[in-house]
């Protein structure tokens, strides 16, 4: 398969950092635009749903694009690899441009009704099944692998930017313009990524052992030769196994069979995939559901809440500054374990503080630590994944953190309800700090470093 219309050249021998180079600030610029946009999105759709019919309604109208994110992000991964991610998130990103404007003037013109929202929802939350594993492989094709670490900083930043700024365009828009004016908005800010994704440079990826070339845009592995296209990969010093060549125009399930194979013989992705469920699964419900009814119960109102949340994003803020500024860590793995753990620790105890203040401050011991271990995981999965099989592993692991650990967001809720905050919170600690205590007793795990 060819890339047609591609930029690219081969990564250079010395690298100038993350920061520094400018291939990576257009990227990281496109990233942010599209990010801010999804969050004025949001918004834009909250509001409407909510004038447009009841909470209830509403409510649904919001959960609607988990259904085909969930039970398509595996063939996403399929798609990025077989395509090139980038292609496929200017693809993606042009098509919820046109979908969030055609919507922006719609309202402006007419009062269509929920059923329009709950179109676009699941337009959405279809794109976003191709568009997020796609985003998750691009790291691995703007920068070297040393400077990983310091892109997940980077990226780390760039969404916490994206929250504030999103929430607060998108609340002046819809005070301004009402719906319409902030889904214009939303649509005018995705389609800006789109050239700063056309202006960014690949880098091609890497030859394989036997002497054959990864294809420009992920398809697969290539043989240098017709004769060759079924040739045995060696394995690397992973341990992933040796992967089958596959021909072009093999079928996706085959792909997605082998991707999925890949992960489980890997002996550093199947256990770090592994932990990065068990942390989410434990962080996701106390820190969004509980956190809510935590504050309620301490009489702390919305602005104690909004207090503790701030200290968390100090936090993650704080751990993806750090990465982008050192660059990297030594001892990875271990670090990214160890950091887990203590958040867990954290995640616990949050339910036994009584004031706003300590609670604040514990908020942003959870942010620390886990902002740092996700980065070190994100940053881990980067850099220990063949660049051809980053869609699939990528969507692997969004499938955990946007499917599964949502999830847990109502059982918390009704076991608090039934258990009350101090058994639960501890429980799901006890989860998270199962990521760190799996990821410390798997030695390729725990011996893993950020660079090969």
């Amino acid at each position: 398969m060819t890339a047609i219309g591609t930029l690219s050249a081969p990564a250079p021998a010395a690298q100038r950092p993350a920061h520094r180079d400018p291939n990576v600030l257009r990227w990281l610029a496109a990233y942010m635009s599209s990010m801010i946009g999804d969050n004025v999105y949001y918004i834009a759709l909250s509001w409407a749903a909510v004038q447009s019919g009841t909470a209830a309604q509403a409510g649904v109208v919001m959960t609607v694009s988990a259904v085909p994110r969930a039970l398509l992000m595996l063939g996403g991964g399929v798609i990025a690899d077989r395509f090139g991610p980038r292609k496929v998130v200017i693809g993606s990103d042009a098509v919820r441009c046109a979908a969030v404007l055609a919507v922006a003037a719609l309202l402006f013109a007419t009062s269509p009704g929920l059923w329009l929202l709950a179109v676009l929802s699941l337009v959405f939350g279809t794109v976003d099944a191709v568009f997020m594993p796609a985003v998750g492989a691009l790291p691995a094709r703007v920068t070297s692998r040393d400077q990983l670490a310091r892109v997940q900083g980077m990226r780390g930043l760039a969404i916490r930017f994206a929250n504030v700024a999103g929430a607060t365009l998108g609340g002046l828009c819809v005070a301004l313009g009402g719906a319409a004016a902030a889904f214009g908005l939303a649509g005018m800010l995705i389609a800006l990524s789109v050239p700063l994704l056309i202006s960014v440079r690949m880098t091609d990826l890497p030859t394989d052992a036997a002497g054959g070339a990864h294809d420009m845009d992920g398809a697969g592995v290539a043989g240098a030769s017709a004769d060759k296209e079924h040739a045995r990969v060696a394995a690397d010093k992973t341990g992933a196994g040796a992967v089958q060549a596959k021909p072009a125009g093999a079928p996706a399930w085959r792909d997605l069979r082998d991707g999925l194979g890949y992960i489980r013989r890997h002996r550093v992705l199947a256990p770090l995939i592994a932990a990065i469920a068990l942390g989410d699964l434990g962080f996701v419900g106390p820190l969004n559901v509980g956190l809510t009814l935590l504050a309620d119960q301490r009489g702390w109102g919305a602005s104690g809440m909004g207090w503790v949340l701030a200290g968390f994003g100090t936090g993650a803020g704080a751990a993806a500054l750090l990465l982008t500024v050192r660059g990297r860590l030594p001892r990875a793995g271990r670090v990214a374990a160890v950091a887990l753990l203590v958040g867990s620790v954290a995640i616990g105890a949050l339910a036994f503080v009584s004031s706003v203040a300590a609670a604040v401050v514990v908020a942003l011991f959870v942010g620390l630590f886990a902002g740092l271990s996700g980065a070190l995981c994100g940053a881990l999965l980067q850099t220990q994944t063949d660049p051809a099989y980053l869609g699939r592993v990528s969507s692997v692991s969004g499938i955990v953190s946007l499917g599964l650990a949502p999830l847990s967001m109502p059982l918390t809720a009704a076991a608090i309800g039934w258990w009350g905050t101090g058994p639960v919170f501890v429980t799901s600690a006890a989860v998270c700090g199962l990521g760190g205590v799996l990821a410390l007793c798997v030695g390729p795990l725990r011996r893993a470093e950020l660079t090969k």
